[in-house]
């Protein structure tokens, strides 16, 4: 699983759904895999407007990459910045979680990833 996708899981528990602690999703054990992604900068830009900036930082820093910004950085820093250009596009578009577990904050209800896939399968009594 793509860490960009993680920017948008949250808790599925249900009464996770009214709680900010929910989201995101914290990597616990997480062993991750890097595949090799031509960059493709007007991508980062289109999908920066959709990405929850603070939890991605959250993200990014339990998964143990270099601290991001406060703010995230507007269409031309990327175009101008080639650094910051090839860090985002690792972190979102190269690096995959292969195993671990996805925590919620809220709870604390672990959701197993195995092969990259996450099982987000309740038992019936969180349902």
């Amino acid at each position: 699983m793509k860490v960009m996708t993680l920017n948008f899981l949250t808790c599925a528990v249900k009464n996770c759904k009214s709680s900010n602690d929910s989201f995101p999703l914290h990597p616990k054990e997480a062993e991750l895999a890097k595949d090799d992604i031509e960059i493709n900068p007007q991508l980062l830009i289109n999908v920066l407007p959709r990405i929850d900036w603070a939890a991605l930082r959250t993200t990014s820093t339990e998964l143990g990459f270099p601290t991001l910004p406060e703010q995230p950085p507007s269409p031309e820093d990327l175009q101008s910045d080639e650094a910051l250009r090839k860090e985002l596009h690792e972190l979102l578009m190269e690096t995959q979680m292969m195993e671990g577990k996805l925590v919620c904050g809220h709870c604390g209800h672990e959701y197993a990833v195995k092969n990259g896939v996450a099982n987000f399968l309740l038992p019936s009594h969180l349902v």
